[in-house]
């Protein structure tokens, strides 16, 4: 009798365990950061992404990630993205201004000792992307600060994934 419900009770916990990694399941399609040389971001160091889209009936979100420390001296960070299709021989360049914070919340990102990391949508809010073609995207990213080379930054990255219905 006691065999068995130790057995039950080893059941439910595998089950519950089953259903939560299930249900957490992740859907990221592609997430990758550089590290910046030095924590020191020279607008000629234009790191490069690449990523395949095999399903364009269904809507993405897109993220540029940063990492920096509390020394990083702006608000925000000006970026042109290159950005080329599977379709195209060059790339499309588009200009950001990402806010990283506000005087009055601070630092707007997750944040450990002195380090930050910002995962800011490059897609609007309530907006759904659909990628037009199905195969490899190339995306490149140049910092355009007027401090040149950009200090304190860590790391630079992009996350695609899949929005959720």
């Amino acid at each position: 009798m006691k065999n068995l419900k130790h057995n039950r009770l080893s059941l439910i916990i595998v089950l519950f365990l089953l259903f939560a990694v299930i249900s957490c399941s992740t859907v990221d399609l592609y997430e990758k950061t550089v590290t910046i040389p030095g924590h020191s971001w020279k607008s000629g160091f234009k790191p490069a992404f690449e990523f395949e889209i095999k399903d364009t009936t269904v809507p993405y979100r897109l993220y540029f990630i940063i990492r920096h420390n509390e020394k990083y001296n702006y608000n925000n960070i000006f970026v042109n993205v290159y950005a080329r299709r599977p379709d195209m021989d060059s790339a499309q360049k588009v200009r950001y201004d990402l806010k990283l914070a506000d005087n009055e919340n601070g630092w707007l990102a997750s944040g450990m000792d002195d380090v930050y990391e910002h995962r800011i949508p490059l897609t609007p809010k309530g907006q759904e992307f659909y990628f037009k073609k199905s195969g490899k995207y190339n995306l490149e990213v140049e910092q355009i600060m007027r401090e040149d080379p950009l200090q304190h930054v860590f790391n630079v990255g992009f996350r695609v994934e899949k929005a959720n219905p």
